[in-house]
């Protein structure tokens, strides 16, 4: 069992979504987050007043899968993802030692489903 953690464009999410789907990947958590990486944000005028945004908008994607679908998650991500510039994100996949689903109590692979 896998968690793949994905950081992306927030305009890319839709995409992603679509790519998922195709890959019968259908059970994801999506959370707005802050960050910047490579590209270190941007300034902008606001009424004369230069201001630095460097922490940019992003979407976070944790999704769990069974070890017979890490690849074709992380291939759907990039996918929908890719745009080809600076910022287009990570995926990052770290081992899962349990997981359990709450409203049955199944372990393992059978919670993840």
């Amino acid at each position: 069992m896998k968690l793949i953690t994905a950081i992306i464009q927030p305009h890319k999410l839709p995409d992603v979504k679509e790519a998922l789907f195709e890959a019968d990947v259908y059970k994801m958590t999506v959370t707005n987050v802050l960050g910047c990486g490579q590209q270190r944000g941007y300034t902008e005028e606001y009424r004369g007043v230069i201001h630095e945004v460097n922490l940019l908008k992003k979407i976070r994607l944790e999704i769990a899968v069974n070890d017979d679908f890490v690849k074709s998650t992380v291939d759907a991500v990039i996918k929908g993802a890719s745009t080809g510039n600076i910022g287009d994100g990570k995926i990052l996949i770290t081992e899962l030692k349990e997981c359990i689903r709450i409203r049955t109590g199944e372990k393992g692979t059978q919670a993840i489903g």
